[in-house]
């Protein structure tokens, strides 16, 4: 197995939440510790959008292939992002999935990506994020048209957005890659993490995590 090339004192990285290292860890729980913050999968040194993303990532990918999100880990530390960031993320993250996921999915991507859109046009610092969530909806005119069937199309908050939209189009996206049932589904759910990753500003210098701290061996 992959994990054996690991270096003694890190757990193998699997499903759901662990009380302690000695039971393993999942994707968040080990950020938590190059932090340097208490045991977590909930750790703030990574924005809420971006931790659930990597906590579905890390759920949906198959056991055999799940060691090879450790190289990401450091990635996600000191990515804090800023209130755009629900936004940013949420669309890189629907935009990079929804031509090719099942229709029903399609159409609730479809559906943030349209409230997306709407908040990105009151905002001209997020043009490009903007510009990006018009592309993907041109893919899916289908999708679009069913939401706009629904007459639903009310301007959302980004508060609500937050709270709401965007854990939604996550969600949505990471389940319906997994629904493809393509053989390359951890290959695709591990680049659906990398894109959510891009989308949030990267951590200065001083808050990059490098490696595990010297105290892991003696936790673990």
């Amino acid at each position: 197995m992959r994990s054996s090339s690991l270096p003694d004192g890190i757990p193998v990285l699997s499903r759901g939440r662990h009380r302690t290292p000695r039971r393993g860890a999942c994707f968040m729980e080990l950020a938590s510790v190059l932090a340097g913050e208490r045991w977590s999968d909930h750790p703030a040194c990574t924005h809420p959008v971006l931790a659930e993303l990597a906590r579905m990532v890390n759920d949906r990918t198959h056991d055999a292939e799940r060691q090879a999100l450790l190289l990401l880990v450091p990635s996600v530390v000191g990515r804090r992002g800023d209130e755009s960031t629900w936004l940013r993320v949420s669309v890189a993250v629907a935009g990079r999935v929804v031509l090719d996921v099942p229709e029903p999915t399609q159409r609730v991507l479809a559906g943030g990506l349209l409230q997306a859109e709407q908040l990105c046009s009151r905002d001209p610092s997020l043009a490009d994020t903007r510009r990006d969530a018009q592309v993907a909806l041109s893919l899916v005119p289908g999708a679009v048209a069913w939401v706009d069937g629904l007459f639903v199309r009310t301007p959302i908050s980004r508060k609500a957005f937050a709270r709401h939209s965007a854990p939604t189009m996550v969600r949505h996206a990471v389940d319906g890659v997994v629904a493809t049932g393509t053989p390359d589904v951890d290959r695709r759910l591990r680049a659906l993490l990398e894109a959510g990753i891009a989308a949030v500003p990267a951590p200065v210098v001083e808050e990059a995590s490098t490696g595990l701290p010297a105290a892991w061996r003696t936790t673990a």
